[in-house]
């Protein structure tokens, strides 16, 4: 991945007001681009392997397949994606089955308006955070 390039970025989350405002949150920085969204889990499979996203960014629980089984999935078919999860489920069993199946991150809601963009940014420089 060029350096200068956007990272391109898959969100995943059922709530549309959510997926809206990261959109227009991560859309203002050139240094991103949103390059499609998913309501949930199959459709994030879906998107992933047509899209080819640098950063999925999932929501863990939604309808139809739950984000950490659709980290899974695309996983399985892409080892080398990044999915980092964010959720307003800080649950003990949710973060160890996140970063133990692959998740590249895992970030609380509450956090992200501060940390998403950072965290992109640094996984573009080669810098992934777990946190």
């Amino acid at each position: 991945m060029n350096i200068d390039s956007p990272v391109t970025v898959l969100l995943v989350d059922d709530d549309s007001l959510i997926r809206a405002g990261l959109g227009a949150i991560l859309g203002s920085d050139q240094r991103i681009c949103i390059v499609g969204e998913a309501e949930n889990g199959h459709r994030a499979i879906e998107l992933s392997q047509r899209l080819d996203p640098v950063v999925i960014l999932m929501d863990i629980r939604m309808p139809q397949l739950d984000g950490l089984s659709a980290m899974e999935s695309i996983l399985d078919q892409k080892p080398d994606a990044k999915v980092m999860i964010l959720t307003t489920f800080g649950d003990e069993s949710y973060i160890d089955r996140a970063l133990s199946g692959g998740a590249a991150g895992f970030m609380l809601k509450i956090n992200a308006r501060n940390r998403v963009d950072a965290a992109l940014i640094a996984y573009r420089a080669g810098i992934v955070s777990q946190t």
